[in-house]
């Protein structure tokens, strides 16, 4: 009985003409990456976030989740790029963006206000979608979905850090999936901030931030803080992969810049 490499030599061979390199896989190759501005983090991702994918950022308050995403954006509007902020509860905070170096004239805002008219409302579920949470995040994904299509953002952060995680948890599948081909198709660097992984498998990079040190509690002024930043998966693309999964993920730590620092009433 021949073996299976035999069999395979054979129908290769049989196919070669109709099909070129039917059985063999496709090359990887290198998928083009976008630097964060923060150099450990360059590091560990090996070149920055990927462009044209979802990129998650998670961790709870205080993790280093929003200044991570505005060093990104920082470093693509000053390479006058168009990029969005979707602020599912209205908290983004303009002046910080600036000091970490956003150029707000290539940033668009969109704040998902308290006002729902208009939006329609599911009949089975139309208490449910009545709370505001679950009315911010239907706005902030409508509105992700409309700058997806229309195309022409270097990057699109869609922040649901306030966002209840099991709110966030509802989101289908099939949305996730619907984003992560239209950043493909507009080569957009979708970043999600949250406080769970919500994307799943059409996720590229997932990031988990934690403060492993706090400062002082008799200071009034926060300085020097250090963050981790662990990949917790880096998925390949299904064309063009660029990183390989890895069992026990590395972290890289790096600190805030003296723009984030804010003073507090004692």
């Amino acid at each position: 009985m021949p073996s299976a490499s035999a069999l395979r030599l054979q129908i290769e061979h049989a196919l070669e003409h109709r099909f070129p390199a039917a059985l063999t896989p496709v090359q990887r190759t290198i998928r083009e990456t976008a630097a964060t501005g923060i150099a450990a983090v360059d590091d560990l991702l090996q070149g920055g976030l990927p462009v044209g994918a979802i990129s998650e950022i998670t961790g709870p308050v205080s993790s280093g989740r929003t200044s991570l995403a505005l060093a990104f954006l920082a470093a693509r509007t000053q390479e006058e790029r168009v990029c969005a902020w979707v602020d599912a509860h209205d908290a983004f905070d303009s002046e910080s963006a600036a000091a970490n170096g956003v150029a707000l004239r290539q940033l668009l805002w969109v704040r998902c206000r308290r006002s729902q008219a208009g939006l329609p409302k599911p009949a089975s579920t139309a208490r449910t979608w009545a709370r505001p949470d679950f009315l911010h995040l239907d706005q902030a994904l409508r509105a992700t979905d409309l700058l997806l299509q229309a195309g022409g953002f270097a990057a699109i952060v869609l922040d649901l850090a306030s966002t209840p995680a099991e709110y966030s948890a509802r989101i289908p599948m099939a949305t996730w999936f619907r984003f992560r081909q239209a950043a493909d198709r507009t080569r957009c660097s979708l970043l999600v901030l949250g406080q769970e992984p919500m994307a799943q498998s059409s996720a590229a990079v997932v990031l988990t931030c934690t403060r492993p040190e706090s400062p002082p509690a008799f200071q009034t002024v926060f300085a020097g803080c250090t963050y981790e930043v662990r990949t917790g998966r880096v998925a390949a693309h299904p064309s063009t992969p660029f990183l390989a999964t890895q069992r026990k993920p590395p972290a890289s730590t790096w600190s805030a810049n003296a723009a984030w620092q804010r003073e507090t009433s004692a």
